[in-house]
């Protein structure tokens, strides 16, 4: 996991670097873009800036500009039309409010045309609207070219009746410069509609006084469609749909000029100022909506989680593999340990085995009246040990019941039909020491039995009995029935069995043996340490 978590971070930052590259490019091609448009809107402004000069010019130069005169001017300065968002140029005297009247009857009489093309507006001229009095003048629009239906219906409209407009003409005539005025709706058929845009206007003043002051005749003035205006300004081919917006000061609904939009809003934008004609307009400059994640980020994220897969994937197996190669080795660990346990036990277990059998041959050439006695006692004795061998070789030297040894050992006198072995007691486990002196002893009293004792003689009958005398300790009972009667007092002759039972067997089991030769046969107790299973697991290859 470590892996895969260091994997997916380089990733991460990798997809990282690569999104804030692709934004940094997107940045520079908005600014590139963002300059582009401008230089193109200053351009155009400065363009007809100077027109506007040209037409001021003129009318400062004559005491008046027929209107023949002003279309030839005009056609001559070939402007752009009105698919550039430029409407025309217009010409509006400032007349006195007193004046008013006498401009109205000289514009419907004719005196507006001199080569027999009027340029009469329909309906008749009139200075409109008529609120011009309050103001003590007016600055109604005298001509505007080209002659399009829709400015002939504007002719007449009082400019100073709007106080945007105003607000400009002041500012230029203060300046003397061209100066754009703010957003507004343009007129169109005399009529105030609703297509946004905006107006520069260039002083026009008659010749100086003799204190040097000179006297406003008005303004030659230029409207324009912010849309269309702005479009023009546009790149001809942009490599993406970007989102251009036109603000006349703020970023807000309220002074939006113009705008090109993408379907939907990016939020990535680069805002640039641009001076027009003494007006502070700021253009925003949007890319379009994108994926969250770039082509080469989403490879890189799908390369980068493969790779940390497979990692994971490596990680897991060679971790598995370590795993499971100390498992291997703990067990081949464990697997020696228990040969070594194993190989030291039976070391311990031969040397008690080799003892037991030197000590029993040398007591049985001891007590030997000839060779033929020594063998069988010594074969007797040794068969005894063999088969309690074999039945711990068959628990794989663990814990041996009781029964199976006193069984093994009692087989070969169980099997007549003048005699009987009753025997019968708990589950009782012991140790494979234990279990060999159990074998001995109950081998012995065997032997004894059947030649001095019950199993001797037809009708005889021995009983064998154990029980669970503690928590540690079992008690084994050996009674013998129905043999031949045995003076107390004088008891039976002594021998090696009683002396193996006695003193070896006793000294094995860790506790005395109780032996007693009574009338009716001999009656012998044993006590003898119980084990637990669970005490010699090792031999089992389970944990202990």
């Amino acid at each position: 996991m470590g892996i895969f978590t260091l994997t997916m971070a380089v990733t991460a930052l990798s997809v990282f670097a690569i999104e804030r590259a692709d934004r940094q490019r997107e940045i520079a091609q908005l600014d590139k873009v963002a300059q582009e448009v401008s230089s193109g809107l200053e351009r155009r402004a400065n363009g007809n800036a100077a027109y506007l000069r040209s037409a001021a010019a003129l009318f400062a130069t004559r005491r008046s500009v027929e209107a023949s005169l002003f279309r030839s001017f005009v056609g001559q300065l070939q402007m752009e039309g009105s698919a550039s968002g430029v409407n025309g140029i217009g010409w509006g005297m400032r007349v006195a409010s007193e004046d008013v009247p006498m401009v109205e009857r000289v514009m419907r009489s004719g005196g507006g045309h001199a080569d027999g093309a009027p340029m009469l507006p329909t309906p008749p001229f009139a200075v409109r609207p008529a609120d011009f009095a309050k103001r003590g003048y007016a600055v109604p629009v005298m001509y505007l070219v080209p002659e399009t239906a829709r400015n002939r219906q504007s002719i007449g409209f009082d400019m100073a009746s709007d106080p945007v407009r105003r607000i400009a003409m002041d500012r230029a005539e203060l300046e003397e410069r061209p100066i754009v005025s703010g957003k507004l709706k343009l007129v169109h058929a005399g009529h105030v509609s609703d297509q946004v845009g905006f107006v520069m206007y260039m002083p026009v003043f008659g010749a100086s006084r003799d204190d040097g002051s000179r006297t406003l005749r008005g303004f030659v003035f230029t409207p324009f469609a912010a849309d269309e205006f702005l479009r023009t300004s546009l790149p001809t081919d942009p490599d993406t749909p970007l989102g251009v917006r036109l603000y006349d000061g703020t970023e807000t609904n309220a002074d939006l000029l113009a705008q090109e939009s993408p379907a939907a809003r990016s939020g990535r934008v680069v805002r640039r100022w641009v001076d027009v004609a003494g007006r502070r307009w700021l253009l925003v400059v949007e890319a379009p909506p994108a994926m969250v994640l770039s082509m080469l980020s989403v490879m890189t994220l799908l390369f980068g989680l493969l790779v940390a897969t497979l990692l994971l994937v490596l990680a897991r197996l060679v971790s598995q593999q370590v795993a499971e190669d100390r498992v291997a080795l703990a067990w081949f660990e464990q697997q020696s340990s228990i040969r070594d346990s194993l190989t030291r036990e039976l070391n311990h277990r031969v040397k008690n085995t080799l003892a037991n059998v030197l000590s029993i041959i040398a007591l049985t050439r001891r007590r030997a009246r000839d060779l033929d006695s020594f063998v069988e006692s010594l074969e007797g004795r040794i068969r005894a040990l063999s088969a309690t061998h074999d039945l711990l070789t068959q628990s794989d030297w663990g814990a041996t019941p009781v029964d199976l040894v006193i069984r093994a050992e009692l087989a070969p006198y169980a099997q007549g039909a003048d005699h009987h072995v009753d025997m019968g007691g708990p589950d009782v486990q012991l140790a494979p020491n234990d279990a060999l002196s159990l074998g001995l002893a109950i081998h012995e009293l065997a032997t004894n039995a059947a030649k001095y004792g019950a199993l001797s003689v037809p009708g005889g009958r021995v009983e064998v009995r154990w029980e669970l005398a503690g928590e540690t300790t079992a008690r084994i009972s050996w009674r013998e029935h129905g043999g031949p009667a045995i003076d107390p007092k004088a008891g039976r002759k002594r021998g090696f069995g009683t002396d193996l039972i006695e003193k070896i067997v006793a000294h094995e089991l860790r506790n005395p043996v109780d032996l007693r030769f009574e009338a009716d046969g001999v009656r012998c107790t044993l006590i003898i340490p119980v084990r637990e299973r669970g005490s010699f697991a090792i031999r089992e290859g389970r944990p202990a």
